[in-house]
């Protein structure tokens, strides 16, 4: 670490933790919401039904929260402090966790290769760049321009995923209390 690095005090691991995990929360709404939505639709034995999943995504996103401290617990040690270099260390640490989860599914489970192949490549993207974000907020001083850019990306991935629905390009599934 240079003497221009900032310290990675335990207040500014925790925020760039919660900067990480938003930037994943954020794309996974877009993975999920748009670009994998036409599997959750489709009448399928492995997945819940949709008013469940729904009940449960809270889970989902408690796990991607403990993922986002392995990864930036993994970057500290490992002193990664550029965009470029954590967004490949996070993606090739996406890739073996999520390629290792996707393996074991496809090895005892009736999931579809075809979602098991989106989760693995969505999932590994997303942690790639939960990783440019923490390499970024780990270079730099203050934290107000990544959390402008965590900002703008998760109001992207949001709107990005209204428009796919609304363009009919998502399949939208109506959720009601008999579901």
């Amino acid at each position: 670490m240079s003497n221009n690095d900032p310290a990675v005090t335990f207040n500014r691991f925790v925020a760039v933790t919660l900067l990480a995990w938003m930037t994943m929360v954020g794309f996974d709404l877009l993975l999920h919401g748009g670009l994998l939505a036409p599997f959750y639709v489709a009448d399928d034995p492995f997945l819940l039904p949709p008013a469940e999943a729904f009940r449960l995504i809270p889970l989902g996103y408690a796990s991607f929260l403990l993922l986002a401290i392995l990864l930036v617990g993994l970057m500290k040690r490992l002193d990664i402090r550029t965009a470029k270099r954590a967004a490949v260390f996070g993606g090739s640490i996406g890739g073996l966790i999520w390629g290792s989860w996707v393996l074991g599914l496809a090895s005892i489970t009736t999931a579809r290769y075809g979602l098991l192949a989106g989760w693995f490549l969505g999932q590994t993207v997303e942690m790639s760049l939960a990783g440019a974000v923490a390499g970024t907020a780990f270079a730099r001083k203050r934290l107000r321009g990544v959390v402008l850019l965590v900002f703008v990306l998760v109001v992207a991935c949001f709107a990005f995923t209204v428009v796919l629905q609304s363009a009919g390009l998502a399949p939208v599934e109506h959720l009601n209390a008999n579901s």
